[in-house]
């Protein structure tokens, strides 16, 4: 696998990602009431420093705010009540961590505001194609960009997805996106990929996505593989007569590890996950076999 690091300067403070050889662990924390899997549990703005801080305290490289849910069939939100939900609780947290902290949002607007908070990263779900602002925001900020593969919206990404070449079609959407980004004055350097999980793929194209992975390496970027809880995993564990199980059950946090270590064994150099200890207690072991 190749290793890259990502160095960046934010509001006086320097930030390194290196990686490659060690695995980077993305906290999530969803400040929304409907988001799939911890929906509401974390809406409450006390709630959401203490998540923060324990995911920073439990191993996190990088902690992903979102105010907006991007589970199937989800509606958007305006940019206003995105705001109102993601800015007060970067500008708490920001200088209680020493960790960078990732926006997750599609628009310019709220993005700058997060930035202008503390926020010190873009994790864009529609690679640009929401709203372009988002490179040249990248580019202003001089602050590292994900681009993600998503076919179609969250509202209609899993209406009956196909694919004639899944890889190859996701790596050339992808190639595209960078392409976007980098005419649009954002540096290669600081571009991160990802396939997107979940975001308009069957169960079985998310488990050929992982385990081809290191096809990306193609593109010469850092590849995210974010898997925490989703559908294909609690479809593969339900029982025969279940609709579906809950993401917060034993299993389903079982399933999201063995998803982690295939996925890192694969290329992914940095997993976007909802239990932070748990997955740096598995990337600290697969990390060790791969290096071995």
């Amino acid at each position: 696998m190749k290793s890259y690091c990502i160095r960046w300067q934010h509001q006086g403070r320097e930030y390194c990602l290196d990686l490659g050889k060690r695995t980077c662990v993305m906290g999530i924390l969803n400040i929304t009431p409907d988001s799939f899997s911890d929906g509401g549990i974390f809406f409450d703005f006390e709630k959401a420093l203490a998540q923060g801080e324990q995911m920073a305290e439990d191993g996190a490289d990088i902690l992903d705010i979102g105010g907006e849910s991007t589970r199937p069939f989800s509606d958007t939100v305006s940019a206003a009540e995105e705001i109102r939900r993601v800015v007060p609780v970067i500008e708490k947290l920001a200088p209680r961590v020493s960790v960078p902290i990732s926006l997750d949002t599609t628009k310019a607007e709220v993005a700058r505001r997060g930035l202008e908070a503390g926020a010190s990263i873009i994790n864009d779900i529609s690679a640009l194609r929401t709203d372009p602002q988002l490179g040249s925001l990248a580019a202003q900020y001089g602050v590292p960009l994900i681009l993600m593969h998503m076919k179609g919206s969250p509202k209609d990404m899993q209406l009956a997805p196909h694919y004639d070449d899944l890889i190859g079609e996701i790596k050339t959407f992808l190639a595209d996106a960078v392409q976007r980004a980098l005419q649009q004055g954002a540096e290669r350097s600081k571009l991160i990929i990802d396939p997107g999980i979940g975001f308009g793929k069957t169960r079985d194209h998310n488990l050929t996505l992982i385990k081809h992975l290191n096809a990306f390496s193609d593109l010469d970027l850092p590849v995210l593989l974010g898997a925490s809880r989703k559908a294909f995993i609690r479809n593969l564990l339900k029982g025969e007569n279940e609709k579906d199980i809950s993401p917060l059950l034993p299993i389903v946090e079982t399933g999201t590890q063995a998803g982690v270590a295939a996925g890192v064994l694969s290329g992914a150099h940095i997993v976007r996950v909802h239990n932070v200890a748990n997955t740096r207690a598995t990337v600290r072991i697969i990390d060790a076999v791969r290096n071995a």
